[in-house]
């Protein structure tokens, strides 16, 4: 999909925002089909050629950020060089880039306050965050899913095609058994997974 079509997946309110962010870098965008593991990327390819990729699935106001997010790599691979991917430098540069949006006309109220506190110190996703990634999906698995944090303990269910045990919290993921190999994992709150009898 080409990048003129970005303007269908974000909150009114950004698009001019957006537009000059897009002209004033040159940015290379490709909306894609959703990943599993990842809401957006950027990319140096080896011909030197930056791109920026994000998820078709994702919300306008999910697809805003993660799009800024995007952009702040490229912005501070641009003025800095390789450095730490999350590191201070990028941090700073996020934060720059997401003031100009920070405001009612762009993000709800219930989402608003949370982005606020989240950029204080910005993760490298806000899936690390569970109160704003619970949010960005306003309360709501999708379709025949349910959040990992809603089970009740020893429930049994299904993720990427493995059956796993729901275990007890520790701090903010949850201790999950796989059935097939007796191991541990730690689940995100909001994983969506799918109950099985």
């Amino acid at each position: 999909m080409a990048a003129s079509n970005y303007s269908d997946y974000i909150p009114a309110a950004s698009i001019s925002y957006v537009d000059s962010l897009m002209a004033n870098y040159g940015i290379d965008l490709k909306i894609v089909n959703q990943r599993q593991t990842k809401h957006g990327d950027f990319r140096r390819s080896p011909s030197g050629k930056m791109q920026i990729t994000v998820n078709n699935n994702l919300n306008p106001e999910q697809f805003i950020i993660t799009l800024i997010h995007e952009i702040a790599h490229f912005v501070t691979f641009k003025n800095y060089g390789r450095v730490q991917p999350h590191g201070t430098k990028w941090k700073q540069t996020f934060q720059q880039l997401m003031l100009p949006i920070l405001n009612p006309d762009v993000f709800p109220n219930h989402i608003l306050h949370l982005l606020a506190t989240h950029l204080k110190n910005p993760k490298a996703s806000t899936d690390s965050d569970p109160k704003l990634s619970l949010a960005l999906k306003n309360g709501q698995s999708s379709e025949g899913m349910t959040f990992v944090h809603e089970l009740n303990l020893g429930t049994i269910f299904e993720y990427k095609n493995q059956r796993y045990k729901r275990g007890t919290i520790r701090r903010t993921r949850i201790e999950c058994l796989n059935l097939s190999n007796n191991r541990v994992y730690l689940f995100h709150q909001n994983a969506e997974v799918k109950v099985t009898s």
